[in-house]
């Protein structure tokens, strides 16, 4: 069993925030492959799964925590403990400020680097699960951030966002099979980012 889980905040207002991306992420990974439907449970909304790798079918459990981001932790820590999985058993998909508009990234451990939805996970989990850092860019201050991410995606985004979507989720049987490195070449050879920097995509992104 591996747990998915996508952050972001629930409910119709934060929808098209680049602060849902991770939710956005789990939706295209649901469509991609074999899940059952949706279902309430671990304070998140779920669906059970198996995607196919080289190796045989894995068992995946996709969650969207509805505890809002800075409580991530919540959810998917009750998940873990549930089916006791090891936090290198855990993959999770956020927004990342720190990476450009397009960029992705594997992680295993380390801080939060300002994410409180990680924050959360690694005050619940220990630091040591798998991050999927999808990049939103920066806003260029530090004061600008927070309505930043809490901002829609534009337009003019989707020809970035989408095939980065349609990628994490293409690609995903390397990162079930452990070879983070591979999934993120993968990734970014499906979806290549814009060549631009997070601050110079900041001052243009309006």
């Amino acid at each position: 069993m591996i747990i998915i889980a996508g952050l972001g905040n629930p409910g119709p207002k934060y929808q098209g925030n680049r602060h849902n991306i991770g939710f956005m992420a789990a939706d295209e990974i649901a469509s991609r492959w074999r899940f059952g439907p949706e279902r309430a449970k671990f304070q998140s909304v779920i669906r059970e799964g198996e995607v196919a790798t080289p190796s045989g079918d894995v068992r995946v459990l996709l969650m969207k925590p509805q505890t809002f981001m800075n409580e991530s932790g919540r959810a998917v820590g009750e998940a873990a403990r549930f089916y006791k999985v090891k936090p290198s058993e855990v993959i999770v998909f956020h927004d990342e400020i720190d990476l450009a508009p397009g960029r992705f990234r594997m992680k295993t451990g380390g801080g939060a680097a300002g994410q409180n939805g990680v924050r959360s996970l690694i005050s619940h989990l220990g630091a040591d699960f798998r991050r999927g850092r999808m990049g939103v860019g920066h806003p260029g201050e530090s004061h600008l951030v927070m309505p930043h991410v809490l901002g829609d995606f534009h337009k003019a985004d989707r020809v970035w966002l989408d095939p980065m979507l349609a990628a994490v989720a293409d690609a995903l049987p390397f990162a079930l099979a452990g070879d983070d490195e591979r999934y993120q070449a993968e990734v970014m050879r499906l979806a290549p980012a814009p060549k631009f920097s997070p601050r110079q995509a900041a001052r243009g992104d309006d």
